[in-house]
């Protein structure tokens, strides 16, 4: 879910920022400060969208930058368990598959990519259906970078800083490599 929130921070404009407007330096540094930040209450802070209010400076002793009170609003993205997202994968190692998520990343495990087995083929890579003597060869479902995805959110962990954990699912019907959910759907139109 994507949320705007308004915060207020005290930001230092060091002298080398002071020919250019505070607002400008402002958005900057705090671009720099908040921007892929993991924030527990605030969720994954995309973007700073508006400085809205910039105080005057203040001068500190033994420092050579000013202060100033800055109110401003971000973009933040929170995941939610059980939401279906969409995505791209992004990285096949043997444990499982790397998918985009927009503004942050998820992991898809090995055992959660489909309901039977599946095993890593280090050439591609790619993850791929292990055999069933009821599926023909060339049925069997593969994953591999740049496929779109669609999975369910099943962990989330926030820990801080620029780091975050999303445990994905496609374990469930219309879940999975969006070739097998229009396949799915074909099945069942086909059927009525």
């Amino acid at each position: 879910m994507f949320k705007l929130f308004t915060l207020e921070y005290i930001v230092e404009i060091s002298p080398d920022r002071f020919g250019y407007p505070k607002e400008e330096s402002a958005y900057e540094i705090l671009s720099k400060e908040y921007q892929g930040i993991i924030d527990p209450d605030l969720g994954f802070i995309i973007s700073i969208t508006n400085i809205i209010e910039i105080g005057p400076g203040k001068i500190i002793p033994g420092s050579a930058g000013t202060f100033h009170n800055v109110k401003f609003s971000i973009l933040t993205y929170t995941p939610i368990i059980n939401e279906v997202v969409e995505g791209e994968v992004i990285d096949i190692v043997d444990f499982g598959a790397f998918i985009r998520l927009g503004p942050s990343d998820g992991l898809c495990h090995i055992s959660q990519i489909l309901d039977g087995k599946v095993r890593f083929d280090n050439i591609g890579p790619q993850l791929i259906e292990v055999p069933d003597k009821n599926i023909p060869e060339s049925e069997f479902r593969i994953l591999k970078t740049h496929d779109f995805i669609r999975a369910r959110i099943i962990s989330v962990s926030h820990t801080g800083g620029r780091s975050g954990k999303l445990g994905l699912t496609m374990r469930q019907p219309f879940l999975g490599k969006i070739e097998w959910i229009q396949k799915q759907i074909n099945q069942i139109s086909s059927s009525i």
